[in-house]
């Protein structure tokens, strides 16, 4: 069954001149946890906010566990949690004070929903009377989820909720995602981090405002599976502009100490590279065939996209 349903959303800024949102459609379903994977300005806090019925689209539809997020915004917003991108909590009250103000505005209590939470609130209870301002970002995100949470939502809307915290944060937070999906609660999390992309039952890549590509992670893996090469040298600036010059080069990425290179005609290309490179005078080369990760794949789509519409 599902959950939301997107059809065709459209929207712009600045008099129409910045576009946010190109034609989106997204079908969500009941308990999955889905994950909107896209670099900073591709469009995802947009997205939410319209699921939130914050912000109205220039056109196209969206409904929310049945209700349009503009004729009945106001039932969708007793049925979702939703966790800005950006710490939005009161600083200036307490751990305790926030989840008071946060369950009296959904007309409930903590006393009376805190089972909801009490996983994660075990972990800031003993910081209950900290200002919220004086918590660590991984604290601050575990009371951001406890205050989305405190009147039970159906729907949890979480925009980049790990950006700015540690690894080991980062784990334990989708640790605890893992186990509120499986109580039935459907999630739609967005995130600039492209290995947070196997956690979800299924991703939409997004840029510029537009959806690439909607599969499981597994799968998008396996539709895009033209060979890739790492390439690398200690000469790095040479090495990326002489591959960048080989007429055969379709790409060529660094990562890291690495070029991540994909060519024409795939692995005879990349003999013929070898050579090429040798003639330059680049003869320390450490050279093998990878499998292409979520950030090659990315990029891959980046570059169709673009050609398309050149």
């Amino acid at each position: 069954m599902a959950e939301v349903i997107i059809k065709n959303i459209v929207k712009t800024y600045t008099n129409a001149s910045v576009l946010a949102l190109n034609n989106v459609s997204l079908t969500i379903a009941s308990g999955e946890l889905f994950g909107l994977i896209g670099p900073d300005g591709a469009g995802k806090t947009t997205l939410f906010r319209i699921l939130a019925t914050l912000l109205i689209p220039d056109s196209g539809s969206a409904k929310v566990s049945g209700f349009d997020t503009i004729k009945d915004y106001q039932a969708i917003r007793k049925i979702v949690g939703y966790m800005p991108g950006k710490f939005s909590l009161y600083q200036d009250l307490t751990v305790e004070e926030n989840l008071n103000f946060f369950a009296t505005v959904f007309n409930t209590s903590l006393e009376k929903n805190q089972y909801l939470i009490d996983e994660i609130y075990s972990q800031i209870a003993p910081f209950k009377k900290r200002l919220a301002g004086k918590l660590s970002g991984g604290m601050k995100q575990k009371l951001a989820l406890c205050c989305a949470l405190i009147h039970e939502p159906r729907i949890l809307l979480l925009d980049e909720p790990t950006t700015g915290v540690d690894p080991v944060s980062r784990k334990e937070f989708w640790d605890m995602l893992d186990r509120l999906k499986n109580r039935g609660i459907t999630i739609i999390v967005s995130t600039p981090y492209m290995d947070e992309a196997s956690r979800c039952d299924r991703i939409a890549l997004i840029q510029k405002g537009k959806i690439l590509e909607v599969e499981t992670l597994e799968n998008i893996k396996l539709k895009h599976n033209n060979p890739l090469f790492a390439v690398q040298s200690p000469n790095r600036h040479t090495l990326i502009a002489e591959i960048r010059s080989f007429k055969n080069t379709k790409s060529c990425f660094a990562f890291g100490e690495t070029n991540h290179v994909s060519f024409v005609n795939g692995i005879d290309d990349f003999e013929l590279l070898k050579e090429y490179l040798k003639e330059k005078g680049l003869t320390d080369i450490v050279s093998s065939q990878i499998a292409p990760g979520i950030e090659d794949i990315f990029i891959q789509l980046i570059l169709e996209n673009e050609a398309i519409n050149a």
